[in-house]
């Protein structure tokens, strides 16, 4: 039986590691836990529960990358004692072994590769998604609800908390509109790459024909603002109003006005939160959720200026971003990336992760080029 010969995969591997253990710093990761740790020991820290929420939310993914950092740095080594032994014994059982646990490091390293490119000033940040539906009827409204559930059920895969702030029903099908949080570190800089137009292809359920039916749908995501940093909204800049909060086909579900909605004049960008059965809980909701748009705001305009100066007029997002056939060929394509699957049932149930990976190593490349 032939040698296994893994030289060259392990040595590409090393070298992958050893950028990513670099971009990392591994000593200021330690510090960092050091720090943390302290903060979460403080006896008062739950005097403040969305700072110590923060806190402990911090710890945790700090503590989770340095453990993958020490267990890949372990596998590593590992996997060149089980190639050496493979090839000692010659067995063709342990060879297979080798070339699993190959396979299963590459994926691991790729995903942690795919973290350290989210430094961005925002990325580590929790996320607020909004999905509007667009163009095409009773399709569109039908096609929002399906993203929904969709970055509902990634969000649950991946063990991200979500909270769904307001949700717009339409009067047949699906959805309006809806904006939800998802609660986890990072989530801004992974579903960022998401934001932008959907389209959906397919044979219509809405159709007496049953024509093949084109239909719309946006995607919103701007980071959570922290509590440090809220930003300052005058009360003669916004307008509040409250209403009775409604479910599918318009249906009261509040017997009060809990529902709030705010519009900040100036810029006129309108929130809506009715989760929460006080009009008290809806409106300080609604109003972070302003915060996070109104910091999305504010840092865009400071990137149009960015990119005003360097004379550089490109859009970075073309009109439509992500392209879902489900008739007369099943396929889900991204436009930006060319990354696509064959699966769209997958997908519409949460596999995002190719997705969103392409996306983070397209947006990276598209910024180092410009």
């Amino acid at each position: 039986m032939a040698d296994l010969d893994l030289t060259q995969e392990i040595r590409s591997l090393r070298a992958t590691f050893a950028d990513i253990q670099h971009v990392v710093d591994v000593k200021r990761l330690n510090d960092e836990i050091v720090l943390l740790k302290q903060q979460a020991a403080d006896p008062n820290i739950w005097d403040e529960p969305v700072h110590a929420q923060n806190v402990t939310s911090k710890l945790s993914h700090a503590q989770g990358m340095l453990t993958k950092l020490e267990s890949v740095q372990s596998r590593l080594d590992d996997l060149e004692v089980l190639v050496e032994m493979a090839n000692t014994e010659a067995d063709a059982s342990v060879q297979a072994e080798a070339k699993a646990e190959l396979t299963s490091l590459q994926a691991l390293i790729s995903e942690l590769e795919i973290q350290t490119l989210l430094n961005g000033e925002y990325d580590s940040r929790a996320a607020v998604v909004t999905i509007r539906s667009g163009a095409g009827g009773d399709d569109a409204t039908d096609f929002a609800e399906m993203l929904m559930r969709m970055y509902l059920r990634y969000a649950e895969k991946n063990k991200m908390p979500v909270q769904v702030l307001d949700t717009s029903y339409a009067e047949g099908a699906g959805i309006k509109s809806a904006t939800f949080e998802i609660d986890a570190p990072y989530a801004f800089g992974s579903l960022s790459v998401e934001a932008g137009t959907h389209r959906l292809v397919r044979m219509s359920p809405f159709n007496a024909a049953g024509k093949r039916q084109t239909s719309f749908a946006a995607v919103e995501v701007v980071p959570l603002v922290e509590q440090t940093e809220a930003i300052d909204i005058p009360e003669n800049e916004i307008r509040i109003d409250v209403f009775r909060s409604s479910g599918p086909g318009g249906q009261s579900v509040n017997t009060t006005d809990s529902a709030v909605r705010i519009t900040h004049i100036p810029t006129g960008t309108v929130v809506s939160c009715q989760n929460e059965k006080s009009q008290i809980q809806n409106k300080a909701a609604a109003m972070r959720v302003l915060q996070s748009r109104l910091l999305e705001i504010r840092r865009r305009e400071e990137e149009a200026k960015k990119k005003q100066i360097a004379g550089d007029v490109k859009a970075s997002w073309g009109e439509q971003m992500r392209s879902y056939v489900l008739a007369p060929y099943q396929m889900v394509k991204d436009l930006r990336t060319d990354y696509e699957v064959n699966n769209p049932s997958a997908v519409f149930d949460g596999d995002l992760a190719g997705f969103i990976a392409a996306g983070i190593r397209w947006r990276k490349q598209t910024q180092q080029g410009a």
